[in-house]
């Protein structure tokens, strides 16, 4: 009889102590649902792209202070399947919204209505401005290059048979704001425009009194975007390449055998400068058919008032800083120098 009763108070206990866990677990769970922080005025736009998984998600919300807990989000995300359910594209959150409303919003893929923010790196050329353009859920990328193709609503973006995209250089690198509605060609044309408002008529009749086309002062400032990774060599490196072009010497700039390969490869080979392209400044004269990214305000400013130097060659230390020479024997002692 008192083994009975020893054994009924154990399966109470148990009982009181599941229905206990349970009640705790409810509670815990309700209360992250249904969790509101301190009330922050403005909307966070966070960007969920392919692949990212709810635990990406979570690390992500946590960072920009939309969240918390990470543990307590991923438990309302578990327990609405997120990780199957999750949609790319930018999402716009309130820093006072429950967890369960957040899970919710993603579950249902409820992309904001609102313009979708896109930065536009200097030194971004039409296929990584396109790729930029698919992550944020815009436009594909490959609709965007091909809308880039012929694209030329101004004069001066003229035509170069050879030329890849005849809008390359044309598309001012800056922080946009683009609705999802938009198309490719109404993209380009947005940051064509930004481009002809910031070419000002001193930048414009500057070019003309040096004998350049707009378009040539494109292509040059995109090679000095390009080389260039500490601004106060900018403007040297532009009258490097000007000074290579009085002398008729080939341009031999490393940036646009990248171009050609259409990545970045910290090392060149010699097999790497025999490729045949038009855009091969090593094994053509003169400029490539058209510019090898688009560049910002400051390398255009550098051509157009670049230092006057009588520097033929430059290399680039491990730090980014280049050396200059004015021969070949000093471009070799100068390679030597930074090893």
């Amino acid at each position: 009889m008192l083994e009975i009763r020893k054994n009924e108070q154990q399966i109470s206990t148990w009982i009181i102590l599941t229905v206990f866990l349970a009640f705790s677990f409810f509670m815990f769970t309700y209360g992250f649902m249904h969790q509101t922080h301190v009330k922050h005025h403005g909307d966070v736009y966070i960007t969920v792209k392919s692949g990212m998984s709810a635990d990406d998600v979570a690390n992500l919300l946590y960072e920009r202070n939309v969240i918390d807990s990470v543990i307590g989000f991923k438990i309302i995300a578990k327990m609405n399947a997120l990780d199957s359910e999750l949609k790319a594209g930018e999402y716009a959150f309130s820093k006072d919204m429950s967890y369960s409303t957040i899970v919710d919003i993603l579950v249902k893929g409820e992309i904001s209505a609102n313009e979708i923010r896109v930065t536009v790196p200097e030194g971004y050329n039409i296929n990584q401005i396109g790729k930029i353009l698919e992550e944020k859920g815009i436009t594909t990328q490959k609709d965007f290059e091909k809308a880039a193709k012929d694209f030329a609503p101004y004069e001066y973006i003229s035509l170069d048979s050879q030329a890849q995209y005849r809008v390359e250089g044309f598309l001012f690198p800056d922080t946009y704001q683009f609705s999802r509605k938009q198309s490719s060609k109404e993209i380009l044309g947005i940051m064509t425009k930004e481009f002809n408002d910031k070419l000002t008529e001193e930048m414009r009749e500057r070019a003309n009194q040096m004998g350049l086309s707009i378009r040539e002062l494109v292509i040059l400032a995109s090679l000095v975007e390009k080389e260039a990774q500490v601004d106060e060599d900018r403007p040297i490196i532009a009258q490097v390449f000007m000074n290579r072009l009085k002398e008729h010497m080939p341009l031999q700039s490393c940036a646009t055998i990248q171009y050609i390969l259409g990545f970045p490869k910290p090392e060149l080979s010699l097999q790497d400068t025999k490729i045949e392209s038009p855009y091969n400044t090593y094994q053509n004269m003169g400029l490539p058919p058209g510019p090898i990214a688009n560049p910002g305000v400051e390398s255009i400013k550098a051509v157009l008032y670049s230092t006057p130097t009588d520097y033929l060659y430059f290399v680039a230390d491990k730090n980014g800083k280049h050396h200059f020479s004015k021969t070949y024997e000093e471009h070799l002692l100068a390679i030597d120098r930074i090893g």
